[in-house]
């Protein structure tokens, strides 16, 4: 019985779909055929292809960086990182000062002060 090893396959495999792409590279080119020349791919020449090429290249990133940056905000909820954001309600900031003073983390004096100045 005869032992077949894994690199003998793979190299069988890739002889055997390299070979079409030899036996074509040998034959004779033809440049019209293939899209090569000075008509490459068909644009004709035209002076077009080297104003709207860059021009769409820019577009089309620009779309692909708004897509994501609404995707970004779209997914990551709320921002609340602007300046014209108010407190959630309820949270007043002589609700806070209450708080801070029911903890003990101000003394009374400190509260009356704050009080004071916030205008209540």
């Amino acid at each position: 019985m005869v032992r077949v090893s894994n690199s003998m396959v793979a190299a069988a495999g890739a002889a055997i779909a390299l070979v079409p792409t030899w036996v074509w590279a040998q034959g004779p080119s033809d440049p019209e055929r293939y899209g090569y020349g000075p008509h490459m791919m068909g644009w004709g020449g035209g002076w077009y292809g080297m104003i709207f090429g860059p021009l769409f290249m820019i577009l089309v990133l620009a779309v692909v960086i708004a897509v994501a940056v609404l995707l970004v905000r779209w997914l990551g909820g709320p921002w609340y990182g602007t300046a014209s954001h108010q407190l959630p309600p309820g949270r007043a900031p002589l609700d806070i000062l209450k708080e801070r003073f029911a903890r003990g983390e101000i003394d009374k004096e400190e509260f009356e002060e704050r009080r004071r100045v916030l205008g209540d």
